[in-house]
Formats: structure tokens, C-alpha cells, sequence
């Protein structure tokens, strides 16, 4: 099938191209860096933002729920939501 769309410029507003797996853990970056990030089943997420320092705790997010925040780790600790999806 011609995608009449591929010789456009992937940016950050544009739809993500890609969708895969993210299994939270210690120290595993998220390869590819996402755009965002799908919440399957809602509960708290712990993150840190590619040009961040340090990590944070998205909490109570519901599932089915998009956050807009391109993670370069999710951590396995303090992360209660599952089913969790990169968008890059």
C-alpha cells in the first residue's frame, strides 16, 4: 500500500510513525525515544523527560490516557500502570 505521506518530515507534531512495548525498568532507556506515551491501564507512571535531570511520578493517570512527555526512562519503581505503549 503507497503512503502518500512518506516523503513528509517526521516532527513532534506529526502522528507518530511507530508504536511498540515499554517494559519499566531500573535502568533500561527507552530506544526509540517516544513522541508520547499510551496508558493502557491507569495507575502511577515514573519517568524521567528526555532533558530532565531527574525522574518524576505522573500519578492517578486513567488508562487509555496519552501523555504528551517524550521519556527517556520508565522506571520500574513507583510505576503501577501496565500496558504501557512508546509512540515515536
Amino acid at each position: 500500500m503507497a503512503d502518500r505521506f512518506d516523503n513528509q518530515i517526521d516532527t513532534l507534531s506529526q502522528p507518530a510513525r511507530d508504536a511498540f512495548a515499554i517494559t519499566p525498568h531500573a535502568t533500561n532507556e527507552v530506544d526509540p525515544l517516544p513522541k508520547a506515551i499510551f496508558i493502557g491501564t491507569g495507575g502511577n507512571i515514573t519517568l524521567r523527560a528526555a532533558d530532565s535531570g531527574a525522574d518524576v511520578v505522573f500519578k492517578n493517570i486513567a488508562s487509555g490516557q496519552i501523555l504528551d512527555v517524550r521519556a527517556r526512562f520508565v522506571r520500574a519503581s513507583g510505576t503501577t500502570a501496565t500496558d504501557i505503549i512508546g509512540l515515536a
